[in-house]
């Protein structure tokens, strides 16, 4: 869908937002007189002022901003005769550089004389911002929010390695997965190789069977290791700081991990109600936690992207072509979406053991000298083209199909394919 014309609002604002509040430029349509003033950051006042601009000119109200979420746009967005541009703040400051090139710059100017001049002179360079469902929009923030609780979890994980390297490293070695309620629940009852020594056979398998470890080899090999352990240090200026601190980010982990438990239930419930999700369930490799996030990467409107390049250029998995002069090189594109190529790259690498033309891609990629993170990005290029197909034709994903869409375009790939499909289990 294309943005109206410019010259259907009634009139333009240009908001250069802060935390405490906004500097603002507003020009009418018609009218090259602009005003300029400060819209202080509070529920009531910035409804007391969007009130004032339609008691005064009506709808639409066009209003330029460098965002595309946060509490500004949610307070503008309350009101259904602003329609909001987001402007990507690298090409605010360009923009402006490329009139200012001393660098200069303060808010009330950045407001009047870039933000609002970009909305008036070069209005079909800016997209305006489109409503989806509350479902999708709930589904967005928690599969962002689950992502900065993942990171925290490494955080504290990587942190809760480091200081048991210092005096308890033998935990390490019986807990191969540490982001767990079981290696909290371990730590937490005994924090010191002492501790757990003093403890009797019948209560350490108690325990791992009360967290569903039931594998005997397992549970053996654990209270052998530690019958055998010998102490790193018994220096208690190490260990008794060491201790507290263990005490402490176990605290944090766990309160993180049932946090995203929590968070896991919200996100299955809210993205089960969405029609598309039987659409990319259908995916390998997709499961309860890839599937929302490809579904959110999507969204609801088929006229988003005109075409899959599009995706991939906005997911930053499309690498940058340069040219000057006689050299040309390519390099990786820094202005995208984060969260939106570590979504894509994430799940491209979990089809690869599950998909065989995905596995048998990453093979050749490889087997042509390219690193892990290259390949896995290479396929990602691949999947993009296909899942876009599937979005805009509603088709759920059939590995035979792609398969045999190959074998008919003579792809090296079928090759390859058919024999681990032959070899496999």
């Amino acid at each position: 869908m294309k943005p109206r014309s410019i010259s259907s609002f009634t009139a333009y604002v240009g908001i250069d937002w802060a935390d405490r509040k906004h500097d603002f430029c507003l020009q009418a349509n018609g009218s090259d007189i602009c005003e300029s003033g400060t819209l202080e950051h509070t529920p009531e006042a910035i409804a007391q002022w969007a009130q004032s601009l339609y008691d005064r000119f009506g709808g639409p109200i066009a209003v330029c901003l460098e965002l595309a979420k946060g509490p500004i746009v949610y307070a503008l967005q309350r009101c259904d005769f602003f329609v909001i541009f987001p402007v990507h703040p690298s090409t605010l400051a360009r923009y402006r550089q490329a009139f200012v090139p001393s660098g200069a710059k303060d808010d009330p100017s950045d407001a009047k004389k870039m933000a609002l001049d970009l909305l008036l002179r070069h209005p079909e360079r800016l997209e305006p911002l489109k409503s989806t469902s509350a479902a999708m929009r709930t589904l967005s923030t928690l599969v962002e929010e689950r992502r900065h609780l993942t990171d925290g979890v490494t955080r504290i994980t990587n942190r809760l390695t480091s200081i048991l390297k210092q005096y308890y490293p033998q935990a390490l070695d019986w807990f191969e997965h540490r982001n767990t309620i079981m290696f909290c629940d371990f730590l937490n009852r005994w924090p010191t190789l002492a501790h757990v020594r003093r403890a009797r056979t019948a209560t350490l398998e108690s325990f791992f069977h009360s967290h569903n470890c039931r594998r005997e080899y397992l549970v053996s090999g654990r209270i052998k290791g530690i019958r055998s352990a010998t102490a790193l240090t018994e220096d208690e200026a190490v260990i008794r700081p060491a201790r507290m601190m263990v005490e402490t980010l176990v605290a944090q982990l766990r309160v993180l991990l049932e946090a995203i438990e929590r968070f896991d239930a919200e996100i299955d419930d809210v993205s089960h109600s969405l029609p598309d999700y039987e659409l990319f369930a259908s995916l390998p490799g997709a499961g309860p936690i890839q599937t929302p996030r490809l579904l959110v990467a999507f969204g609801e409107d088929r006229a988003r992207y005109a075409s899959a390049g599009e995706i991939q250029r906005y997911a930053g998995i499309a690498p940058v072509l340069e040219r000057s002069g006689n050299k040309c090189w390519v390099h990786w594109r820094f202005a995208c979406s984060t969260f939106l190529r570590q979504t894509f790259v994430e799940w491209a690498g979990s089809t690869i053991p599950r998909s065989y033309w995905a596995g048998a891609y990453y093979q050749q990629q490889r087997s042509k000298g390219c690193s892990h993170g290259v390949a896995v990005r290479a396929l990602a290029f691949k999947w993009i083209r296909i899942l876009y197909k599937m979005w805009k034709t509603r088709t759920c994903y059939d590995e035979s199909t792609y398969l045999n869409a190959l074998k008919k375009h003579g792809s090296p790939l079928v090759v390859t394919a058919t024999a681990q499909m032959v070899n496999s289990p």
